[in-house]
């Protein structure tokens, strides 16, 4: 693109050089030789008075006179009546001869009837004009060399940025999905440089999704597959009692179904075509539920899970993610906590708080104020947990606290579902 801008800026320069430059020339040639033309005709002119004065004062042309004033100049005069015509001047060349250099002539007749005839050589007018014709060749090129030269600027400056976004082009293509941030003062190329330095960001986005997604869906789904092991190795352990057998079968199918669900939430939340639907949730039957479904775990640590506090409240949530930010709250304390694992429902008026604690050393000051921040552990988990909980609880309206250090205790605090409202959409 380049090369192509520099040659048709210079064929267009060319072309105007020559239309202004032939004309111009030609200009030059006429106007140097018509002065020269008109100069040598006022020297005849004079050369007529002077020899009419000449012989009114003495009777006679000094010839010597007209050598040292015309030098130059071959000068023939006809008196009339004469003989033959006189010749004067300092220039000895007969310019009637073949042999004679290219000259100029011109013609007069003074008051008195006498022609008078003047030659000079024109070597030095073609010399004139020859140098005149150098001047303007010079400015020609002079003129086709700075239009090569600001061509060359021009095109370097509208190519160069096109080589840097092709390159930032690459750059996504390529995944590097860092916004460039180069500006070129030049309006066109600076809007496909913010266009894509948006697209740099909403596929930075995108990804950023799609990487939260993925370690999202891991931490989300270990919890009911690990409750769903359980059962299964329930099932395993008391493989000769039928009456174990099928209630962990049951249990298992809940945990399966329940799986299928956390999948359904997960997925809906990652495309954000769905709004979380809360309803009036019956709290007992959940946490009842849930205890149920862990007990074991902790019973395997020689440890306990204790549902304690008031009875009959009833909350705005969804009681799939109840479940799951009430197990990241207990698995967090079953890894990090020690002893036994309180969950306490309470009664708060307008809300409806459900505290967990456990028995183990407080969070550290340095971590407290940070707890909920992805990829923020107090040890060697993933750190993603308490940020996901808290996420899933605001997109309900609810939120997420740590209230106290020791014991370390986390609040619930969901919208309270005694106002005789069933269903709605999205936060309350």
């Amino acid at each position: 693109m380049r090369r192509r801008m520099l040659f048709s800026t210079l064929v267009v320069t060319v072309i105007a050089v020559m239309l202004l430059g032939l004309p111009l020339g030609a200009l030059t040639y006429k106007s140097v030789y018509d002065e020269n033309i008109r100069q040598l005709q006022r020297e005849a002119d004079i050369i007529g008075s002077d020899i009419d004065s000449q012989l009114e004062d003495t009777g006679r042309i000094d010839r010597d006179q007209f050598a040292s004033i015309y030098p130059k100049r071959h000068i023939e005069i006809v008196i009339p009546g004469a003989r033959a015509p006189i010749i004067a001047g300092g220039w000895d060349v007969d310019p009637r001869s073949e042999d004679a250099p290219d000259t100029m002539r011109a013609e007069s007749v003074s008051a008195t009837g006498i022609e008078i005839t003047i030659w000079r050589d024109s070597s030095s007018v073609q010399e004139s004009i020859l140098n005149a014709w150098l001047g303007i060749a010079a400015l020609s090129l002079l003129a086709i060399g700075l239009a090569g030269g600001l061509a060359m600027l021009q095109a370097r400056r509208l190519t160069l940025p096109l080589v840097d976004l092709a390159a930032t082009a690459e750059r996504l293509g390529s995944g590097v999905a860092t916004p460039w941030g180069h500006r070129y003062g030049i309006p066109e190329a600076d809007r496909v440089a913010e266009v894509l330095d948006r697209s740099a960001e909403r596929i930075a986005g995108l990804i950023a999704t799609e990487r939260h997604f993925a370690t999202d869906a891991s931490h989300q789904l270990r919890t009911p597959l690990t409750a769903l092991t359980m059962r299964l190795d329930e099932i395993i352990a008391e493989a000769d009692n039928p009456d174990v057998v099928r209630e962990e079968g049951e249990a298992a199918l809940a945990q399966a179904e329940r799986l299928v669900e956390t999948i359904e939430n997960l997925l809906g939340r990652a495309r954000k075509t769905q709004n979380p639907e809360v309803e009036a949730v019956d709290i007992d039957d959940v946490l009842d539920r849930f205890v149920a479904e862990w007990t074991p775990m902790f019973r395997r640590e020689n440890r306990e899970l204790r549902l304690d506090g008031e009875r009959g409240l009833t909350a705005m949530t969804v009681p799939s993610d109840l479940s799951q930010i009430l197990a990241t709250l207990v698995e967090n304390a079953f890894k990090h906590g020690e002893g036994t694992v309180v969950v306490r429902p309470v009664d708060g008026g307008h809300s409806v708080r459900i505290e967990v604690s456990d028995e183990g050393e407080s969070i550290p000051d340095h971590l407290s104020g940070r707890i909920f921040d992805r990829e923020v552990s107090g040890g060697d988990g993933t750190g993603l947990g308490l940020a996901l909980a808290r996420h899933i609880a605001e997109s309900e309206g609810a939120r997420i606290e740590l209230i106290q250090t020791r014991p370390t205790t986390f609040a619930l605090f969901l919208p309270s579902g005694a106002n005789g409202l069933s269903k709605i959409t999205g936060p309350v």
